[in-house]
Order: structure tokens, then sequence, then C-alpha cells
């Protein structure tokens, strides 16, 4: 059954075309990952689903009787004077106007205006029933302790729950926001990136969620490894156009080059065929003019006919323009980063009992955990940020390091995108403009501040300083946070390249898979060490 049907679309946003002439089927239950570039217009096709944009007149958006359709934005609108808790238990009004109702009824059955009439008292009963069968069938009294399970299983602490909205971090109230959209339970819910910011039980604990509900989801990620592990199709939008492709990432990733390399071939033999064409009706043209011969002139002009009725095929673009992402390195010192008995607390909370471990010079090493297990603080003081209380944590003498941080928090908002690079490279406007460009920047982009950026922009920003710093040891913190696809490859191309050493915190299975040969995993205040990337270490402690 088809719920939402899109025919002929086109929505222009300012001068900007998004899309033209866009159709797309979504039927009841799939699971579909909607993947694109960044700037593709994946949020905007939903906001133009739910009502938020409209679509230029000569297209139709069609649904389904009755559909319900929950949308979560990537920065969702919340009350943020409410707690955590008290936000995520509205999320389904209906509870609390059921229970409301139930007391009424309940309360109206000791009016003698009532079970003294048996007609009134039958409609009351019957009330109560169906009432009784809803609250039930929303949760009823469990409902509290379902939200409970969902905001903590999706990686809210429980010390959360209680704090304003206003206190907690964009990815916090991301969970929140997620919570109250699988609370109201839609027919059809769009997602847009749910998985970012979320730990690894987190995804894992999301996966479930989205593959056990009973309606239609629609997920924009770009996390492969999740995309492969829920997604029953995958719809590309790509130059203004969607493609539907039955099947997870993985499939559709290697099927794609393979529809490429055909359409290519086929589009060569069209333009053989139509090169050919061309040159028999200038040929017959030209011999009916100079020999006054009406058959070839009608020649000429059936085939000329016969032109125009072929469907000629776009040619197919197999070279996209892709970030110029090349990360200098040199050789420097064998032994990179040594951790000796490192212990930090931060009052009574004990973050690390004695962390021990050698990086060499080289190593690709993944370093992961559940949120709040001390990532970033063991990054922070590698950085020399952040002091150990015992231990030592010490660099080798021909190391340099070069950060990328999660939160972006290293960039100047406030500054013009030109001059962060400028004064980073030492480097004239022109050459700063011809590295931007690299990164896929516009002019326009790079005279304006940093804080007008996406988070990809920002992302593909970050990645241009860390280049500029030639700096040796790369300590990446969630790298792939708001990179597209194309753009995340890119990175794992580079650092298969790359001279030096790379220490990555991430989230993205998928990238780990591609770019650490061992993983460091906080556990228990200590680190343990598994060789592989992410999938051996699930093997293996599925094993332990």
């Amino acid at each position: 059954m088809i719920q939402i049907q899109l025919s002929n679309i086109s929505l222009v946003l300012g001068a900007t075309h998004i899309f033209d002439n866009l159709s797309w089927e979504i039927q009841r239950g799939q699971k579909i990952g909607l993947i694109g570039a960044n700037g593709a217009g994946k949020s905007s096709l939903y906001k133009l689903i739910v009502g938020e944009y409209n679509a230029e007149q000569g297209g139709s958006l069609t649904r389904s009787r009755g559909l319900t359709v929950g949308y979560l934005a990537q920065t969702p609108e919340l009350d943020l004077t409410q707690t955590a808790l008290e936000s995520a238990l509205d999320g389904n009004p209906r509870v609390e106007e059921v229970r409301a109702e139930l007391i009424r009824v309940e309360q109206s059955l000791g009016d003698p205006n009532i079970y003294e009439n048996e007609r009134r008292l039958g409609l009351a009963l019957d009330s109560q029933q169906n009432l009784i069968e809803e609250y039930d069938a929303l949760g009823g009294d469990t409902y509290s302790a379902r939200v409970e399970e969902i905001l903590l299983g999706l990686g809210l602490k429980s010390g959360d729950l209680s704090k304003p909205l206003n206190t907690l971090s964009g990815g916090q109230k991301k969970l929140v926001g997620l919570a109250r959209l699988l609370l109201l339970h839609p027919d059809m819910i769009l997602l847009d990136e749910p998985d970012n910011h979320l730990d690894l039980p987190g995804k894992v604990y999301l996966e479930k969620l989205i593959r056990e509900y009973d309606g239609t989801v629609v997920i924009v990620s770009h996390d492969r490894y999740l995309l492969d592990a829920v997604v029953t199709h995958i719809a590309e939008l790509e130059d203004g156009k969607m493609s539907v492709f039955e099947g997870d990432y993985s499939t559709y990733s290697l099927d794609k080059e393979a529809r490429l390399a055909r359409q290519a071939e086929l589009f060569k033999v069209q333009q053989r065929e139509v090169g050919r064409l061309e040159a028999m009706i200038k040929r017959f043209a030209i011999w009916g003019k100079v020999y006054d011969n009406e058959k070839f002139a009608k020649k000429a002009k059936t085939m000329q006919k016969r032109l125009d009725k072929m469907d000629k095929m776009d040619k197919p673009i197999t070279d996209r323009r892709k970030m110029d992402l090349k990360l200098r390195g040199y050789r420097g010192s064998n032994k990179v980063l040594e951790l000796a008995g490192v212990q930090k607390a931060f009052g009574a909370h004990h973050v690390f009992d004695g962390l021990n471990d050698t990086i060499w010079h080289g190593e690709r090493v993944g370093l992961i955990g559940p949120n709040g297990a001390g990532k970033s603080v063991l990054i922070r003081m590698i950085l020399g940020n952040e002091m150990p209380d015992l231990g030592e944590i010490k660099l080798g003498p021909s190391v340099t390091v070069g950060y990328y941080a999660q939160e972006h928090e290293t960039l100047d908002f406030e500054e013009k995108v030109i001059d962060v690079v400028r004064f980073t490279g030492n480097m004239g406007d022109s050459k700063a403009m011809a590295l931007l460009s690299k990164y896929l920047f516009t002019y326009e982009q790079a005279q304006g501040k940093v804080g007008n950026l996406s988070g990809g922009e920002r992302s593909r920003l970050q990645l241009a300083l860390v280049v500029l710093s030639g700096a040796n040891f790369l300590l990446l913190d969630e790298p792939t946070n708001n990179l597209d696809i194309a753009a995340a490859e890119t990175l794992e191309m580079a650092l298969e390249d790359f001279v030096g050493t790379v220490l990555i915190i991430s989230h993205d299975r998928y990238f780990l898979d591609r770019t650490v040969e061992r993983l460091l995993v906080i556990e228990n205040r200590d680190l343990r060490g598994h060789l592989g990337g992410y999938s051996e270490y699930l093997a293996q402690a599925g094993h332990d």
C-alpha cells in the first residue's frame, strides 16, 4: 500500500532549485535509508512532506487517508524549561488525555443519574472498557517506565533525566526528541540523522527500535553500518532526482558501480546511433537538394522523426567532484604516545584507575567506549589541556599533534572562513581560496563567517586545518559525525595513505572497520586492547 506519493514535485527555496520534477513512492512497512550528499535536499524533502515547505505548482503530494507522520529534525524544537523526563513523558499527550478521561468516567459511575439509568450505565461501562483498552495499548501504568527505558537505552544518564533541557547538550536534546517521537508512535517516522551523538550501545538500541517498529521508517544517516542493519530500501537523492534500490547500503553501493558502468556503455552505444542517424539525415537532405529528389528528402524527414522520438539517455556522471583531502605527515619518533599508570578523578568520581598503553609510529588505533566513559578526558590529557592525577603521558620527541574536535570548538565562529585558512597556513587570499575550493567551498562561503557553515562544512574546514598543521599524530574525535558518505570515504582513503599515526574516537562502526588496525576500549576505568576493527571486536566480545 502506498502511504505517500510524490509526483513531479519541484521545490525552490529563494533562488535555489532544490529538486525539479521529483517522483517517489513510500510503501507501508518499508524501512528506507535516504542518502545523498550534504546539500542534496534531504532535510528539505522531509519538510516538504510534513508541510513546512510548499512545492511549486504542477506536482502533487498524496497521502493515504488517516496517515500520521512523525518528524525528528536535526535540531528538534522542545520546551527547554522542562526536564528531559518531563519532555519525553509529554511525547504522547494522548496518554494523559485517556487517563484523565478514565478518571472522569470512573467518577461518573458513582453518580445516581448514571448507575440508576440502565442505558447511561451501559454507555459509561462501554466507554470505560474502550478507554482501558486504549490506555493499556499506550502503555498504561507502565508508560513512565517505558519512557525511562527508552531514554536510558538511547544513552541518556539517569542523572540527566531530571535536568532542564536548557542544561543538556544538543545531542542529548536530540535523544529526548527521538524518544518523544517513538512514544507518539505515528504510522510513519522521518528521522534526520538520529544516530549523531549516540554511543555504540545507543546505536545498537536505536537499530533494535527501528527494526521492531511496526510502522514505516525513513532515515537520513551517514552511518553505513546502521543502514546495513535496518533498511530494506535505499533512496538516493542526487542531482535533484530520486532513485530507489531494494536492499541495504552495501548491496546498493556495489550495485551502483555496476549500474553506472552499464549505463555508460549504453550511453556510448546510443550516442553512436545518434551520430549515425544525424550523419544519414544530413546526407539524405543534401542529396535531396542537389539531385532534386523527393525520395531522399522523405528519407531525411523519416529518420529525423525516428531521432526525435528516441528516448535519449543522460550521460552518467561517473567522476563526481569530491573533497581533495591529502593528509601530509612525516616519520617522526618510533614511540608516538605512552600512557604509564595514568589516573584521573573529578572529586569522588574516578575516571581512570591506571591506564597503560603505547601507540607506535604508523598505527591506526580506534578509541571506543560508552558516552561518559572518559574518551574526551583522555584526549584532553594527551593535548595537555588536562593533567593526570598520577602517572605519565609521554609524546615522542619529534611528534606534532593535529586535533579534530567533535563539536568544532577549535573553530572561531565569528571569524571569516578564508581568514581562518590564511592565518593557519600563513598564506595569501588566492592561495587560501584555492585550498578551500579543494574542500568544496564556494567563494561566497569562504567570505562568510564560520558560524554560517553547516555541520558538514565545518567538518571539512577542520580537516583542511588539520592538513595545514602538517602534524604526524592525528587525534580525531568523531570525524565522520557531520560528513556525508562520499566525504567519509574520502577521509578513509586519505588516512590509508597518511604517513603518520592516528588515534580515532568514533562510534561509526563502518568507518572503524575501514581505518583502524586495533581498538582501545574503555571499560571499568581501564583500557582493554583488541586487534582488528569493530567487527572483529564485536565477534570477540560475543564469545567472551
